[in-house]
């Protein structure tokens, strides 16, 4: 119970680094990441690697996410992205419910949404509480704190590299 009380980051932290993490420009074209999910008590319960295609048009960014799991099994996400601002973003995608919104700040972006998240036997309902950080200028790490009616159920941590 105490790991699901654990902190997480916060929309005012400050920036890292120097750098400045625009998505449309990092995941314009190709990029391609690797993963793992832990659950609560930090047993690696799934590993895989996602292959991204980036499409920017001034406006929208389309990420065409291509899932390959360490079991064979494989999943496709679409994700249309609108910079509503300087800064921000809001975005859907299949099985997200409503919309997704987020922020950049600096080098950071936070990303939240409630999904239905599809797993070995069916789907489940799920909130990310998303946070990537721009490490260099190709690569970016993410980790998604997951939750389920509002108790934390595990953590994604993934690497992006552009190719």
């Amino acid at each position: 119970m105490l790991m699901a009380c654990s902190g997480t980051p916060g929309p005012d932290d400050k920036p890292l680094s120097d750098r400045t993490l625009n998505l449309e420009d990092f995941f314009e074209g190709e990029t391609v990441a690797y993963g793992q999910f832990q659950d609560v008590f930090g047993y690696v319960q799934r590993r895989f690697k996602v292959q991204i295609s980036g499409t920017w048009d001034g406006r929208t960014l389309q990420l065409v996410e291509d899932f390959t799991y360490d079991d064979g099994d494989t999943e496709q996400r679409i994700w249309t992205l609108e910079k509503t601002g300087e800064d921000t973003w809001k975005g859907t995608a299949p099985g997200v419910l409503g919309v997704a919104t987020g922020r950049e700040n600096g080098d950071t972006f936070n990303w939240t949404y409630r999904i239905d998240l599809p797993v070995r036997k069916g789907t489940m309902r799920v909130d990310f509480n998303d946070w990537m950080w721009m490490l260099t200028d190709d690569r970016v790490l993410n980790r998604a704190y997951v939750s389920r009616f509002g108790v934390r159920i595990g953590e994604a941590t993934i690497v992006f590299e552009k190719d």
